[in-house]
Order: C-alpha cells, then structure tokens, then sequence
C-alpha cells in the first residue's frame, strides 16, 4: 500500500488539526516547501497538498501550492476548497497529476462527470465523513447526501479515485475506526484512498487486508509514531 504523506496548509504554516478544526493544532510548522522536500528526500512516493484556509473559506495558498508542485520530482496531488473548473485547471496546469474536489463534486455531479471525462484519471472525490455522515464546505455542514445515491451517481465517472475521510478520528492518532473503513471501501465503485486515525502498522496491515491501495497519514508521520524509514524503504 501506498503511503503519502499529508501536507496541510494553514495561514501559510503546515499544520495537523484535530477533526480539522482550527485552533487544534498538533503539529505547526513554517516554510510549506521545506516540508515537502523533506517527505521527498525521506522517499515519500507522492505528495499530498491540502489548502485548508480555501477550504474554510478564508483565503487561499495557492501560490505556496504553485512553488511545491513546481519543485517536486513526485507526483503531487492538491485539494481544499476547489470549486470550479478554473482553479481545479490551474492546479493542474501548475503540474498537479491530480486533483481532489470535494464539495462542488458532491453538490453538481454533473460539473464532476465532465470534469473526469475531460481529464480522466486525473479527479479525487472526497467524502469527508462524520457520525456516518457525508459532510462538506471543510467538515462544517452535513451534505445531506445518502452515501448509496453518490456512489450510483459516480459509478461510471472516470476518477482517479474517492479519497475517504473519516474525520470522527481525523489527528487523534488512536487507530482508525476498521469497521467503517471496510463498508466504505466495499461498497465504493472505484479505487479508494483512505485518511484519518491511520496510527501504527496494525493499522496499516488492517488497510492491506480490506485491499487498500493508498492511503494519505499526517499526524503519525509528524509525530514519528509511524517511521518512514520503514514504510519507505
């Protein structure tokens, strides 16, 4: 399975927040390129960038973002707050390999149909999910979507993947919530990265049983409870 390493950007800093929200900041750290060249010189096989003031609506790092996909020598992908055909290609022509909507995908599936079939293998759905719950506009409002309608509605989309959030145990680094996960993953029509509470091995091993192929850490990446020099070799 692959393992990539979550750079979350906030106010300018990378940050890891509990259950995204501000003000819970468990790990801050300046200087947003720095840190992704430091998960690659560790081996880190991707990249994955997260604007979280655009996703909170207030503002956005979208130059920070331009720089790290510019230095990269690995593929990067780039989410957070992305609603309209315009910057989703403006990432994209920055370098991005691909890109992660969530709210605009889940609130007009068809601007998502024709965004896949214009760049197929190239767009993430997320669902970020809460109580059991398909939430949107960064964590802060339930979606009100049954979880059965979107995957009827994207069963036939060319996406790169659905990028699964499980934001009851999002930067609790206590294990992910194994019974959740496994529903997702079988019931999900495509290729699913998983994210939140991934904490040790025994997690990872969990992942490789239910046939996960990718999942995105933070905060036990930061912490060194998960060691990249293991899981990266």
């Amino acid at each position: 399975m692959m393992i990539v390493p979550a750079v979350d950007i906030l106010d300018h800093r990378v940050v890891q927040l509990v259950g995204g929200v501000p003000g819970t900041e468990q790990v801050m750290l300046p200087y947003p390129l720095n840190v992704a060249k430091d998960w690659e010189g560790k081996g880190a096989p991707r990249l994955h960038l997260i604007d979280l003031d655009s996703a909170l609506g207030r503002g956005h790092n979208a130059q920070i973002i331009r720089r790290v996909i510019s230095s990269s020598l690995v593929p990067v992908q780039v989410g957070g707050g992305i609603r309209s055909t315009e910057v989703a290609e403006y990432y994209m022509d920055c370098g991005a390999d691909r890109v992660i909507v969530g709210t605009k995908g889940l609130k007009d599936p068809a601007w998502l149909r024709m965004m896949s079939l214009k760049h197929p293998g190239r767009m993430i759905l997320a669902m970020d999910m809460k109580g059991g719950r398909i939430q949107t506009h960064g964590w802060k409002e339930d979606s009100g979507l049954e979880l059965k309608d979107v995957f009827a509605d994207i069963a036939d989309m060319p996406l790169a993947g659905v990028l699964y959030t499980n934001v009851d145990v999002e930067g609790r680094v206590k294990g992910i919530d194994a019974q959740a996960v496994s529903g997702f993953v079988t019931e999900c029509p495509h290729l699913t990265i998983v994210s939140g509470g991934v904490t040790d091995q025994r997690d990872i091993d969990l992942l490789n049983g239910m046939g996960v192929k990718e999942s995105v850490v933070g905060l036990a990446l930061y912490t060194g409870k998960l060691n990249h020099q293991v899981i990266w070799r």
